[in-house]
């Protein structure tokens, strides 16, 4: 090569580009972890084991500090789709197990993710709402599946409100699209549920005033 300039840029790029796919394989390696953490916290909420959601939701905690502390010497990384998959998932097991236990919802910063995640986490937690409802019908307790119900719907209005383009959002227009359908055949089932119950009650009341005669 007659370009011995050339020598010294090739030698500082591969010394960069060798760097930069040692913290990617470290931050894939992050991110499956923290999706499969995440998975099994949700798990254990829907189960109501509590202590063992909490556990893992501070295993993954750790894990997404940790990611985010070596991808500050790679930001091209956090546009990755599996670092931006795994801090979703991360923030909707995180707000789930919240919403489940009636407990506030932390802000992004609070959990290290950003806003556009923390956004689609909970357009995504809408889905484990109706989950949650489901499982209050199945054990006889409709009314207060009426109650997550109106929360899903009063999440769903507030992400309804975030009209910006889908590049800012990272599909939060399209995870909200997803989560109205939810909220909609959520309504009702729960409103079947509600008749049933109330029917329920007039069939026993009838079978009470039968006897008493």
């Amino acid at each position: 090569m007659n370009r011995p300039e050339l020598e010294a840029v090739a030698a500082a790029a591969r010394e960069f580009l060798d760097r930069e796919d040692e913290r990617r394989e470290e931050a894939l390696e992050f991110s499956r972890q923290v999706i499969r953490t995440a998975s099994a916290i949700i798990k254990h909420a829907h189960r109501e084991e509590y202590e063992d959601a909490w556990a893992l939701l501070t295993e993954a905690g750790e894990a997404v500090r940790e990611m985010n502390a070596r991808l500050q010497a790679s930001p091209s990384l956090w546009f990755a789709g599996f670092v931006t998959d795994a801090l979703k998932e991360y923030a909707e097991a995180h707000l789930t197990l919240r919403i489940v236990r009636s407990e506030p919802l932390p802000p992004p910063e609070e959990i290290g993710v950003a806003p556009a995640t923390y956004l689609n986490g909970l357009a995504e937690a809408i889905g484990e709402m109706r989950r949650h409802a489901l499982d209050l019908i199945r054990v006889g307790e409709p009314q207060r599946a009426v109650a997550v119900l109106d929360e899903m719907d009063d999440y769903y209005t507030l992400l309804m409100g975030f009209d910006y383009p889908e590049a800012v959002t990272l599909g939060l227009r399209r995870r909200t699209d997803a989560a109205r359908g939810l909220v909609e055949r959520t309504r009702g089932d729960v409103t079947t549920a509600l008749q049933q119950a109330r029917l329920e009650a007039k069939m026993a009341q009838f079978q009470s005033q039968v006897s008493a005669e």
